[in-house]
């Protein structure tokens, strides 16, 4: 039915409302039929490709999403004014010009979960969670087009790439990777589900096989690797004109290998205290980690953590075992899941740091208070509605809106799918809706806060 309206299409153009696009993979990348969100990314340059340039902030480039269900290969997907866009909401109010563009499917995957309900979600496979490195999504080279209103074009693209599989990193004599099956875990999701960690062991780890050492237990992101650790130290014609926008400092590079050599001398220096340090690995199919907590829509990943990981990691890596040689520390997203770990599990861990944790009150919800604002996007009064910051840069300019923020994750993914920061939370905080998917905290289209 497809192919016959793309043809249709092509002898008569003029029925064609303003852009649209349409998109085919072939039987080399699959014979089976795909789920996924497919994606369309426009931009006006080619410094990186367009999938790469889309992001929160002002200098982001154009994308448009659009579910598909059960699509087959070399049958027809037509991206037009229905597929949800952002920064702007439609491909028909793309200015005239020329551009470069490509499409991406994000697959998803169907999971029977035990509590009933199936949902398609896309599995982390092995990226944290990131749509743009994710191994098996399929997309397009970037080509360079030229858009025109008044032509009413139906433009064609062919999906032919694969992102390939991602090398697992290697064991070092101070560094480990550990992987786990989680019976928990895999028990809710209805398949197998895994858990991992990066192991830092101390110095005379092997030459003292009696000893028994505590945890430094790290919270974060997903960590693909231990980074802030290196042997050697960087190169001293290492170029420092590298500039970082976060801390509006050049060399920071530099300053990041030096400090990562540094620690390698202090971890290995005679006095130095002897322990663990654990990064886990807890990417899943909403984000590049879960919170750290048991929750309805992703799982008892609090206790798969507690009671199933570190006892193994204890295990493996001779740790003493005991809650009060267990430690947390973390920042951010980090700094949340420490403190949500002490206060679940209170005679399993012996502390944290809690550094800038992400909210911890409903009522400071980022920058909005979800008990008595009526709309997540603007601040109401009488006379007017100021948008909501949802990002400032260092001076404190605005980079972002929530509004912004949510309308990208919006055409990432619809029903909590995106993998990104709001709908995350809404992952961990909400309950299951009828459909199975997590309840929405508020419309992700008006930002009208659902008070229940």
């Amino acid at each position: 039915m497809k192919k016959i309206l793309l043809l249709f299409l092509i002898v008569f153009p003029s029925l064609i409302q303003a852009q649209q696009f349409a998109v085919i993979f072939g039987e080399n990348l699959s014979k089976v039929p795909l789920d996924g969100r497919l994606m369309l990314f426009i931009a006006d340059n080619n410094k990186k490709e367009p999938r790469k340039q889309i992001s929160d902030d002002a200098d982001s480039q154009l994308m448009f999403g659009m579910n598909v269900d059960n699509w087959k290969p070399n049958q027809v997907q037509i991206i037009d004014s229905k597929a949800f866009g952002y920064p702007i909401r439609s491909v028909k109010q793309i200015p005239d010009g020329v551009y470069y563009a490509q499409v991406l499917l994000h697959k998803y995957e169907t999971f029977h979960r035990a509590d009933g309900h199936t949902v398609k979600l896309p599995m982390d496979r092995g990226e944290g969670q990131q749509f743009n490195e994710a191994p098996g999504n399929i997309y397009s080279i970037p080509v360079k087009i030229t858009l025109k209103k008044a032509n009413n074009q139906l433009i064609k693209l062919k999906i032919d790439q694969e992102i390939p599989p991602i090398p697992a990193p290697l064991d070092t004599k101070y560094i480990k990777h550990i992987k786990m099956k989680s019976e928990l875990l895999s028990k809710f999701w209805g398949r197998d589900i895994y858990l991992g960690a990066n192991i830092l062991i101390p110095e005379g780890f092997d030459t003292h096989p009696e000893a028994h050492y505590p945890l430094a237990i790290f919270h974060g992101h997903f960590p693909a690797d231990f980074d802030g650790f290196s042997e050697t130290p960087p190169p001293a014609d290492m170029k420092t004109d590298d500039y970082s926008a976060r801390f509006n400092i050049y060399g920071y590079n530099k300053i990041v290998k030096e400090e990562a050599y540094n620690f390698y001398k202090q971890w290995t220096s005679k006095d130095f205290p002897r322990m663990l340090i654990v990064e886990i690995q807890h990417a899943n199919q909403f984000y590049d980690d879960s919170y750290a907590v048991n929750s309805e829509n992703i799982g008892p990943y609090g206790d798969a953590i507690t009671y199933e990981l570190i006892p193994y990691i204890e295990k493996q890596f001779r740790g003493i075992g005991k809650g009060w040689a267990r430690f947390m520390y973390g920042g951010s997203t980090g700094g949340w899941e420490a403190l949500a770990a002490q206060i679940f599990y209170p005679d399993e861990y012996n502390g944290c740091f809690a550094a800038c944790p992400d909210p911890i009150s409903f009522e400071a919800y980022s920058s909005i208070d979800l008990y008595k604002y009526p709309n997540a996007y603007y601040y109401e009064s009488p006379w007017k509605r100021t948008p909501i910051p949802g990002k400032r840069d260092y001076l404190g300019k605005v980079k972002c809106t929530v509004e912004d923020m949510n309308y990208h994750e919006l055409a990432l993914g619809d029903k909590t799918r995106s993998g990104g920061q709001w709908d995350i939370w809404e992952a961990v905080y909400s309950p299951v809706g009828s459909d199975g998917y997590p309840q929405r905290i508020f419309d992700k289209t008006t930002g009208v806060i659902d008070k229940k």
